[in-house]
């Protein structure tokens, strides 16, 4: 039974809309768990006296937050890019280098020929860094096979990782990423095969599809096909939309009331208007511009809009291998223009909604009990000292880890 009673609490982040304020904060609180989830929250001086024999976890009279959610990641992969990244460094754009053989097809070689143990084996080791970051869910993405049998290897690794970590894993299946070298010459034929026998395979084993529909990527209208098929077998949609450049990849996401859009570089205010009519969540990847040493988006004209917004890490190994959502909350407030609180809530409240996960991102009663406890006393740490490793303790499901 994985039941804890966590008290001495400085500031208890909710993210409770009725405890007023954005991230709903209680002074001085605690948080009773119950099989896991959440039975009770609130001030510790109110606590009933019915959690008297549960297991105590005394939080110093630090801060505690939900457990972060990571929505958008690439973490299984093969291969090493830190010689692209010297490339960037040096002038080559994103574009030269993918045209060169570079990029996300250089992963897919080395993919291609790893095994799956040690595909696993690889991604094990970054999930582990994650949990220590304080992440509790994390979305992972297929995409670096780009041929059925890579493809599927790669979701087969993502469902071991679910049934072996104390992490909560969302697969995606993005056969989708970009046009492998072999189809340069018959576009339609790759999408065919996507739409066709790849997503025939990979379905079964994802909860999402995604599409990087973009410049150097898929067309809109070859988007619309993929995901449409990936509808009819039951997959929800995500897109990877205008991050190089305006397409229409984000007007499309709302038009298919894809779960989320992501990137967003280049997505217009009616765009952002489209898709908060239509409940699709902007997922904004700041580690890719602090990566890539490009503009960061405006995260400040994204959250006015009015669409919900999340963040996530984007962990991948050419444009952001970054595994902390810490780190990718600071960037956010210090570069994006969101205030610590917004921030916080879209790493954690926001990302759930991006996943459509209603039971996390939040500490109320009856949510799974995800929990971070900082080694400092409130929130406003995190972009505050964004060197600094303020994980003291995460609770998944209950359990202290």
């Amino acid at each position: 039974m994985n039941s804890l009673f966590v008290f001495n609490i400085g500031a208890l982040v909710t993210n409770d809309p009725g405890r007023g304020g954005l991230l709903g904060v209680v002074q001085e609180g605690a948080v009773a768990i119950i099989d896991g989830v959440i039975d009770w929250v609130g001030p510790e001086a109110d606590t009933p006296a019915d959690y008297g024999d549960l297991l105590r976890l005394d939080a110093g009279g630090a801060a505690v937050l939900p457990g972060f959610v990571d929505p958008h990641t690439h973490l299984v992969f093969a291969g090493d890019r830190s010689d692209e990244f010297a490339r960037r460094l040096r002038g080559e754009s994103y574009e030269e280098i993918l045209a060169a053989g570079g990029g996300i097809l250089s992963t897919v070689e080395a993919t291609r020929s790893a095994s799956e143990d040690e595909l696993y084996e690889a991604a094990t080791e970054r999930v582990w860094r994650m949990l220590a970051n304080g992440t509790t869910t994390v979305e992972v993405k297929s995409g670096y096979g780009l041929d059925v049998a890579t493809e599927e290897k790669m979701l087969r690794v993502v469902a071991r990782l679910e049934e072996s970590l104390p992490i909560d894993v969302v697969p995606t299946f993005l056969g989708a990423h970009v046009l492998p070298a072999e189809y340069r010459e018959d576009r339609n034929a790759y999408v065919e095969l996507v739409c066709g026998e790849m997503l025939d395979a990979c379905g079964p084993l994802a909860r999402f599809c995604d599409v990087f529909s973009d410049e150097a990527a898929f067309t809109v209208d070859e988007t619309r096909r993929i995901l449409e098929a990936a509808k009819e077998r039951g997959l929800d949609a995500r897109v990877h939309a205008d991050q190089l450049g305006r397409v229409g990849a984000a007007h499309l996401a709302a038009d298919l009331s894809a779960a989320s859009a992501d990137h967003l570089d280049h997505a217009t205010d009616e765009d952002l208007l489209t898709m908060r009519a239509a409940g699709t969540v902007a997922v904004l990847l700041p580690a890719v511009s602090f990566s890539m040493r490009l503009p960061y988006p405006d995260g400040r004209r994204v959250w006015d809009s009015g669409v919900t917004v999340a963040l996530a890490t984007d962990c991948n190994p050419g444009t952001a291998y970054v595994e902390s959502m810490p780190f990718v909350v600071a960037l956010a407030a210090l570069n994006m223009g969101l205030t610590p609180d917004e921030a916080v809530w879209a790493a954690t409240r926001g990302s759930a909604r991006s996943l459509k996960l209603d039971d996390r991102g939040h500490l109320v009663r009856d949510a799974v009990a995800d929990l971070v406890i900082l080694d400092a006393p409130t929130h406003l740490h995190i972009p505050y000292r964004p060197d600094a490793d303020l994980v003291a303790a995460v609770v998944k499901s209950g359990v202290v880890l």
